[in-house]
Parts: C-alpha cells; structure tokens; sequence
C-alpha cells in the first residue's frame, strides 16, 4: 500500500484506532452539519451509524473521505494526522466509499464501470486482471450481467456494481452510505452476507451508515446514533435490539 499523501510522521501505536476523527466541524455554506463531533473506527471492526433523516450521517462520511472540506477538528489514520484528505488521497491509504444511491452511469456498461474504478483508484494494468477475478469472486452475480449496461440493471444488480467498483483498490477500509436504499428486505440480506464475510477475512474496518437497523445490527460490531448532528448514544447491537428504545431515540 503507498504512502498516504499529507500525512504527518507521527508515532504510531498498536493500539490506534484505523481511523478517527476528532471536533470535526463540517458543514455547507456556512452553516454547520457537524459540530464538535468525534468518531473513531477500530481496526478489523464494523460500526454501524444510525440516526433520522438529516442527522448528518451521510455528511460525516463525505468529510472522512474528502469530498466536503473539514472547517475545523483532525482526521487521524492509524495515528497519523491527514492535513488534508482528499479522494485520491484516502483512497491511496485503503478507504473506499460506496456512496448513496449507487453512483453508477446507467449508460455504460459494467466493464465500462469497472475500467473506470481502475483508472480513479490507479490500478496498474498489470494488476487489473487479477483484482477483477478477486471481485468476481466476492460478487460472482456480476459476471452474469458485466456487458449490460447499468441503466438496465435492477437496483439490486446496480448495488453490487457499486460495491464491486470499490473493491477493485482491495480496500482495508469500506465506508457505505445507505446500501439498503431501493432494495427488497432480501436482496439487502443477499448484499450484507459477502460483505460480512469479505471482512472477517479481510478484517477490514467498516463503517456502515444504514435505514435498516434491523438487518444492519447483524453484521455490526458498535453501533452510534446521531441525531442533529450530534452522538447520542453509543453501545453493542445487544442494546439496540429493543425496537421502542430504538423509535425514542429518533
């Protein structure tokens, strides 16, 4: 894996956290989503962020990956402190987003799409082929429509691109924006089933934001709930499993 880009040489530490972010204030036009908020995302762990509509959980994903700039507050990678992420950047350290709504052109083709995930997260030509029989093994559904285009898939099909793209850069680090929006109770179930199984193999870090907290707290090793921008409670999946106490905290 290469260096990551604006990083600082400090210490590093067994015990440091893969990724954490601290008095992250993030917002648009001035206005504040986040305000003074902490996450830290361990090693070989999935976290899954829950919270209404608007809580600023989507935002907080876009910040840790450098697409929305960071007003204030520091982003840390295994210790060491990111001046300042950027996609390239991130994506160079072994952090992939999935981002909301699947993000595919319905006008290419998925080979199309995988060629483009290669030339965004710089796969050597000489790996290409490699990590691509890699992803096919993790999603072996794509290889029955890799020469459709995306605009003829269902949403199902067009999730597993989506996190087909992704996994090209063999990522240590899966950040997922809402994978269960469009889809049917069992395809999501269908979707989780490699991604949990990818990261126990793996032991990738995971953060998942998710609607479906109920099929999300399977696969979740700590789950935070946001709301207005804030973490209003943190614990195991075990003490979420109430569904009133889940409905009073949104």
């Amino acid at each position: 894996m290469s260096n990551v880009p604006h990083l600082n040489h400090a210490r590093k530490s067994g015990d440091e956290p893969f990724l954490e972010a601290k008095n992250l204030r993030v917002g648009y036009g001035g206005r504040p989503v986040l305000n003074d908020f902490s996450v830290r995302l361990e090693h070989n762990e999935v976290l899954c962020l829950i919270g209404h509509n608007g809580a600023g959980k989507s935002t907080l994903l876009k910040a840790l990956f450098g697409l929305i700039p960071v007003e204030q507050g520091t982003l840390a990678l295994e210790g060491r402190l990111v001046a300042k992420p950027t996609p390239k950047s991130m994506n160079s350290a072994g952090i992939a987003l999935v981002p909301e709504g699947r993000g595919v052109f319905p006008g290419l083709t998925v080979a199309e799409i995988m060629r483009l995930g290669f030339w965004a997260n710089g796969t050597p030509k000489g790996e290409q082929a490699a990590r691509l029989d890699w992803v096919m093994d993790v999603l072996p559904m794509i290889k029955k429509f890799y020469q459709q285009r995306a605009g003829t898939l269902s949403g199902g099909q067009q999730q597993m691109v989506s996190l087909g793209r992704a996994l090209l850069s063999q990522p240590r680090c899966l950040l997922l924006d809402e994978p269960s929006i469009g889809l049917a109770p069992k395809l999501f179930q269908d979707l989780l089933g490699p991604i949990r199984a990818l990261q126990k193999e793996r032991k990738m870090s995971i953060l998942i934001v998710e609607q479906n907290v109920k099929e999300a707290l399977k696969i979740s090793d700590r789950v935070m709930v946001m709301k207005s921008g804030e973490l209003i409670k943190e614990g195991t999946p075990d003490e979420f499993a109430d569904n009133t106490q889940l409905m009073e905290l949104y």
